[in-house]
């Protein structure tokens, strides 16, 4: 029999329930880590929110003396991987590189989740934010975002734009852009996945879409497709010679961010630790150029911070949702 055990079996009932209680609720161990790390992508390999977790896994792993394992769980738009980072146990060997789709377009679509994306969560800390890029088939007749808008009024119904899936953040997006160009009559094919939506502009089935930069940046340079805008206020380091669409479009801005969390529970000594590793190696001149390179921007904050951005994001793509008529499938 365990000393806790034993302590418990001598107890006063009176005191039992309190007993039980702590001995149920998660401690740190006092080694933390002790074991690798699993970060779980809701997304699939090669998406964005892959590419950034794999790049950040590495230096993590050497912070924080275990290895930082990457789980993908992509399925139903990022809700699966979402919701098995949420049950995990809280004890810091199971986190979420989440993101605007986990916690702040999913959540706006989706009025019956199993899990809360505020409450079910213990937020870290920002770790990445990244400007959204359309691009098209190069043969496609449109150089920028004012003769893209042109050229889907003068064919109402024809020219069509992919998506990695119904209600995803790039879906959202464009519907944002198509309500601020007058409702240009598009038509949406959603894949599943980037990669497939990606693919169908390179092959012309698809004449454009708009993809989180990282994951479009090898093909732009490769000149397979053609970026003819990005979705933040600045033009991309990546791709200074690119406009933003607010040129065309003022006052129109979407910033793709992730940010590490851990299911709600998890003790403060292990998100303390998380917070320290994770906001030190940001600030690395190092890891942002390897960020940078992908065209991610480090981007750090306090544990409160990334939660009150959490409820901002929230707010906002709900009235996007709604004012698009956007549903989830």
């Amino acid at each position: 029999m365990t000393d806790a055990a034993n302590v418990v079996r001598w107890m006063p009932a009176s005191l039992m329930p309190i007993a039980l209680l702590l001995l149920a609720t998660p401690v740190a161990p006092q080694t933390y880590p002790n074991k690798p790390v699993r970060v779980v992508v809701a997304q699939a390999a090669g998406s964005a929110t892959d590419i950034l977790a794999r790049l950040l896994s590495q230096p993590l792993s050497e912070a924080l003396g275990q290895q930082v394992v990457i789980d993908n769980r992509a399925g139903a738009g990022g809700l699966l991987g979402t919701e098995i980072a949420a049950k995990a146990l809280p004890d810091g060997y199971t986190l979420l590189m989440a993101s605007i789709s986990t916690h702040g377009v999913n959540p706006a679509l989706h009025t019956k989740l199993s899990y809360d994306p505020v409450r079910d969560f213990a937020p870290i800390s920002l770790v990445a934010t990244t400007a959204n890029v359309i691009i098209v088939h190069p043969a496609l007749p449109a150089r920028n975002v004012q003769e893209l808008i042109a050229l889907a009024k003068s064919r109402p119904g024809q020219l069509n734009f992919a998506t990695p899936g119904n209600g995803s953040s790039q879906h959202l997006a464009t519907e944002l852009l198509r309500s601020m160009a007058g409702n240009a009559n598009m038509v949406h094919v959603p894949y599943k996945g980037s990669g497939g939506a990606i693919a169908s502009v390179i092959a012309g089935e698809t004449a454009w879409m708009m993809p989180a930069l990282p994951s479009a940046l090898v093909q732009i340079k490769s000149g397979r497709v053609r970026a003819i805008a990005v979705s933040s206020l600045q033009r991309s380091s990546d791709l200074p010679d690119v406009p933003t669409i607010a040129q065309s479009l003022p006052g129109y801005e979407v910033v793709t961010w992730y940010g590490l969390m851990a299911p709600a529970g998890t003790p403060a000594s292990v998100i303390s630790r998380l917070h320290a590793d994770t906001t030190r190696l940001l600030a690395t001149p190092e890891l942002q150029r390897t960020f940078a390179a992908s065209g991610l921007i480090a981007q750090s904050s306090t544990p409160e911070g990334f939660s009150d951005f959490v409820r901002v994001e929230l707010a906002r793509w709900a009235k996007v949702a709604r004012q698009a008529g956007v549903k989830a499938e």
